[in-house]
């Protein structure tokens, strides 16, 4: 099978790969060769992949996944190979989110925190995974 991961800014992954697990909106699934077409909508979590029996980890933030004829292609706002991650950075961003929520301020966006919260702990999970 081949997968691509695109952002709007560059191709973050684009090669042969035997198994495929990400988050969707619905739960998390899992893609083996020879899948039956399918497309969905993801969510902020971390997509992983088997390539020789090796795992590799990416966070996703959002967007859609489509599967067909054995080719893959997630399409995010957001991707970040799980070695590339600055842990120390990950573990700021999440304790500065959950200050914000913590608040419990009119002025504080509940929901902005709560994703803010999503995304460095997707980040977190593609670190200790990689």
């Amino acid at each position: 099978m081949h997968l691509k991961i695109i952002t709007h800014e560059k191709v973050v992954f684009d090669e042969d790969v035997d198994e495929i697990y990400s988050r969707g909106v619905d739960g998390e699934f899992g893609i083996l060769p020879n899948h039956i077409p399918v497309m969905t909508a993801l969510d902020i979590g971390v997509t992983k992949v088997m390539q020789s029996g090796k795992p590799k980890y990416f966070t996703t933030m959002g967007g859609v996944f489509q599967f067909k004829d054995n080719e893959g292609i997630l399409l995010t706002t957001t991707a970040e190979d799980g070695n590339d991650i600055d842990v120390a950075r990950a573990k700021e961003a999440l304790e500065r989110a959950k200050a914000r929520l913590a608040e419990h301020s009119a002025e504080i966006d509940a929901k902005r925190a709560e994703a803010a919260i999503a995304r460095a702990m997707a980040r977190l999970k593609a670190t200790l995974n990689a």
